[in-house]
């Protein structure tokens, strides 16, 4: 079959130029197109459940939460481990697949697991599955920069609700992680005097608290020919001014004694202030609010990173001022890792061609052999995109070290074919003259050494 095909290749020149051409764009546009990462993934193949129980001790969360999930994940269809962590307050459960397993298939499989295993978790407790991406998912990194007299509980509170929610919808990001500032909340202080003064218990508020914060729909009434839509409003935060909605917390009623109301001003102290937190971002020696993004699993990073600037760009003059200032940026070091390999496919073909010339003294023979170099490397981004390889550090500078490899291969066979047509020659011009032609001789020469270059001989 081999000799077929050199057969093939040396008699049709014009077929072979157009097939060559053909696998030369098919090549371009698989480089273009593939997957090209910094660093190779060589995480495995896990995913990851999250399971938040506010208020409870490691221990707690290992025995009602971590444990029961972590039996119920073992009848996952393979699934070679499963790890349990308990924190405080926090349970992670890793499921670790075979390499071969589909990675959203395995998603589906642990999801259908846990529609089971939420029964025997105690009330109010609910799993879910952490972001389709893997260890190496994060890919960008920003921190906000507000006008003067922003403080970091605005901006946190921009970045929760409007630049985060605006990221996440951009194609190829699986989450949106906001780190730093302050998370501002409604907190209710409560003075336990009070409590035993007015005989009111502590979960007694705390449920009045919650039955404040819903809306009532009623029935409707008829008026002139109208129908109007009854409702309470009770959602707490619906009057944009923070001192009001303080005032319709503090007015909730938690009891009636005697036709007099027990509101909560009378049990507590109502105040905006931040969330208890246990980190911070530190840049350039201030406090800084930012983000991390988080790429989606077997997505380009140079692409999802030029998308998520571009929908920054887009969103930045609606911000009041705000700025997002990159401060970890993937591109970089993936453009670097590709200028590598193009600087050493440059360097080669030069080397080789001048190699060529000097020892073949044959100027189109080196030519042939340098666009060997070129074919081979788009010929393994054909490869790549076909198995389902991703490009990075790794796979490429194997490229580029397989570069010098095939340039010696290349310059065995030219050396062996031009001997061949010496030989030939020189016997042409004897009485005997040898009966092959310049074309036979060619298809020999080749298939001479081409099953040893094919094993890298």
């Amino acid at each position: 079959m081999l000799r077929s095909l050199i057969e093939f290749c040396v008699r049709q020149p014009v077929l072979t130029l157009f097939a060559a051409i053909a696998i030369a764009a098919f090549g371009g546009y698989c480089a273009l197109n593939i997957p090209i990462d910094a660093i190779p993934n060589v995480g495995e193949n896990q995913v990851i459940v999250f399971t938040e129980w506010p208020g409870r001790s490691p221990k707690d969360v290992e025995d009602q939460v971590t444990y029961p999930l972590s039996v119920a994940l073992l009848t996952v269809p393979h699934a070679e481990s499963v790890r349990g962590k308990s924190m405080f307050g926090y349970s992670f459960v890793q499921i670790t697949f075979d390499d071969g397993v589909d990675f959203y298939w395995a998603r589906s499989r642990v999801l259908e697991r846990l529609g089971t295993a939420i029964a025997t978790l105690p009330e109010g407790v609910t799993p879910t599955l952490g972001p389709d991406a893997t260890a190496l998912g994060q890919i960008f990194y920003y921190v906000l920069e507000g006008p003067p007299g922003m403080n970091l509980s605005e901006l946190r509170t921009m970045q929760d609700y409007v630049i985060k929610y605006e990221l996440q919808s951009v194609q190829g990001v699986s989450e949106v992680a906001s780190v730093g500032g302050y998370v501002r909340q409604y907190q209710i202080e409560v003075d336990p005097d009070a409590l035993r003064f007015h005989d009111v218990t502590l979960e007694r508020l705390i449920t009045a608290v919650k039955d404040s914060n819903i809306d009532v729909g009623a029935k409707t009434v008829e008026s002139g020919g109208m129908e109007y839509v009854v409702r309470g409003r009770g959602f707490i935060g619906q009057n944009k001014d923070a001192k009001q909605s303080l005032a319709d917390i503090e007015k909730t009623v938690v009891l009636t004694r005697d036709g007099v109301p027990v509101r909560i001003r009378d049990l507590a102290q109502v105040q905006l202030g931040p969330d208890y937190r246990s980190g911070a971002i530190d840049l350039n020696g201030s406090e800084a609010v930012g983000g991390v993004v988080v790429m989606r699993f077997g997505e380009n990073p140079r692409a999802v990173i030029a998308r998520v600037r571009e929908k920054l760009q887009q969103l930045e003059p609606s911000l009041k001022g705000v700025k997002v200032v990159s401060v970890y940026d993937r591109t970089g070091l993936v453009d670097e890792t590709v200028a590598t390999l193009t600087e050493s496919l440059r360097e080669e073909l030069v080397i080789t061609a001048v190699v060529i010339v000097l020892f073949l003294l044959h100027f189109r023979a080196s030519v042939i052999v340098a666009l060997t170099l070129p074919m081979a490397v788009l010929m393994s981004f054909i490869g790549m995109r076909w198995f389902q390889i991703d490009a990075n550090i790794m796979s490429l500078a194997g490229i580029a070290i397989a570069i010098g490899e095939v340039a010696d291969l290349g310059i065995i066979i030219s050396e062996n074919i031009y001997q061949h047509l010496v030989d030939w020659e020189a016997k042409q011009g004897e009485k005997d003259g040898d009966p092959r032609s310049r074309t036979d001789v060619i298809i020999e020469a080749t298939y001479e050494v081409a099953p040893a270059v094919m094993t890298g001989v």
